[in-house]
């Protein structure tokens, strides 16, 4: 048994699986994995950007802090939504078919594909310009050849890893945790001591309370669509509160350690440029390492997206197997990390574009969540998988709950949401508060209150 597991799941041999239910016999690996997992795609350099904004809102530092911690908290409810993995071995995108209905489940699923290419494309620019930064900072001024070297190099290491599968996945996750969380050891030691924690707040108001919460949130609620595609391989037996605490501590502990950090940088120098603000804080041989630390953080995030994306185009029927899907996914990354670098105005485009998506995103979090609480994760795998002759086609493919509850959600996210793109019209009377992450809250009991008493009718155990 245990050769057969190696032949299908082994580190640095492309993965045979994509959405199709992973098997008893094949399944190994503990929940300690998925700490690893969490910890190592979240030490990324977008936390310490997040912090410096709280206090660009006009947060104290500990003000700041509180918020970052209470963002970390929301890994749990991230983790949790792995749980059904472990239950049915596929993809969260295919579990939610259970919420939204077969059909009704594809349009979130177009979404999710789209978010998940756009962070991978704002995470290889981040990383190719540290790059490029770095080869100038070692004696190279390459120029246009060198970022599209450090172009190149981004993509190789994200394609590479993403490609060979879920074990290559994971044990790189693993190894770069191990560096990555030594330099970013390194980098706290040197921001933490100089921070200003006795600075006062700036009036933030109510609107600059909100929109902190809603940049540290942002992130986390964008892994919604994607933890059982991590937890699908894990033995059935498994603990459920295992997993959902190992992959809890190891987002809260590396975004919250990131995020403070960059509360601190922040309350020392101007962060309008982050990279450039905390590099200003450290002594000068250690400036090259920080660039190299940025560019690894911004691999381990986009490995994961990439990896799940490929998922995502498989659930949303490209018939074919998941290696040969992430080529599309990459090749899309490719040619936006190129426009994003080469034309100034689109990666502010699809910033706001992304934070835009939060409108769907939240609420659809919402539904999934009160659909897997209201099921105790248990569902009909084969139902899963089944179209239009199984359990989860309810009316035309559509669930009616699922999709009023999401409805519902969305109309009160985009009455509230303050981005550049859209200022709903509740924004101004609230005094400027952005609530649209409470969409995934309005979602949830509206899912609730339709479906609490005929959920298990939907719900056969596996």
């Amino acid at each position: 048994m245990a050769q057969q597991t190696a032949d299908v799941d082994e580190v640095f041999r492309v993965e045979t699986h994509g959405i199709d239910p992973i098997p008893d016999a094949e399944r190994h690996g503990s929940a300690k994995d998925l700490f690893w997992l969490w910890f190592g795609s979240n030490l990324t350099f977008t936390y310490v950007i997040n912090g410096a904004l709280a206090v660009a809102f006009g947060l104290s530092f500990w003000q700041a802090t509180a918020v970052v911690v209470i963002g970390g908290l929301s890994f749990f409810a991230i983790s949790a939504a792995g749980l059904g993995g472990i239950r049915t071995g596929t993809a969260t995108l295919v579990i939610s078919r259970a919420a939204f209905g077969v059909r009704g489940n594809f349009p979130a699923g177009v979404l999710n594909w789209v978010v998940s290419i756009g962070y991978t494309i704002v995470n290889t620019v981040v990383g190719t310009l540290a790059l490029e930064v770095f080869f100038a900072e070692i004696g190279w001024q390459g120029g246009t050849a060198g970022r599209a070297v450090a172009l190149l190099i981004t993509l190789a290491l994200t394609f590479a890893v993403a490609m060979w599968g879920h074990a290559t996945v994971q044990f790189a996750e693993r190894w770069m945790a191990y560096v990555l969380a030594a330099g970013f050891g390194v980098l706290l030691l040197f921001v933490l001591p100089g921070a200003d924690t006795a600075a006062a707040a700036t009036a933030p108001g109510l609107s600059g309370w909100s929109l902190a919460f809603v940049v540290m949130f942002a992130g986390p609620f964008s892994y919604v669509p994607m933890p059982a595609d991590y937890t699908r391989y894990l033995p059935r037996t498994t603990s459920l509160r295992s997993i959902t605490w190992m992959g809890a501590l190891g987002g809260f502990v590396s975004s919250v350690a990131l995020g403070v950090a960059g509360v601190a940088a922040a309350t020392q120098t101007d962060m309008t440029d982050a990279v450039a603000g905390a590099e200003s804080l450290l002594p000068g041989w250690f400036q090259p390492l920080f660039l190299a630390l940025v560019l690894g953080g911004s691999v381990t995030n986009s490995i994961i997206t990439l990896y799940s994306s490929s998922l995502n185009l498989q659930v949303l029927g490209i018939p074919w197997s998941r290696a040969r899907a992430i080529v599309i996914s990459a090749a899309v990354t490719a040619v936006g990390s190129l426009a994003a670098l080469f034309l100034a105005d689109f990666t502010t485009s699809l910033l706001s574009f992304l934070s835009l998506l939060i409108i769907v995103f939240a609420p659809w979090g919402g539904v999934f969540l009160a659909d897997m609480l209201l099921r105790r994760c248990r569902y009909d795998s084969d139902a899963l998988h089944a179209g239009s002759a199984g359990a989860y086609w309810y009316r035309s493919g559509y669930h009616p709950a699922g999709m009023a509850a999401l409805l519902a959600g969305m109309a009160f996210a985009a009455l509230t949401c303050d981005s550049e793109l859209w200022t709903g019209p509740l924004v101004a009377p609230l005094g400027g508060a952005d609530l649209t992450l409470l969409g995934s809250v309005v979602s949830g009991l509206a899912y609730w209150a339709l479906t609490r008493r005929r959920v298990p009718a939907y719900a056969p155990a596996a």
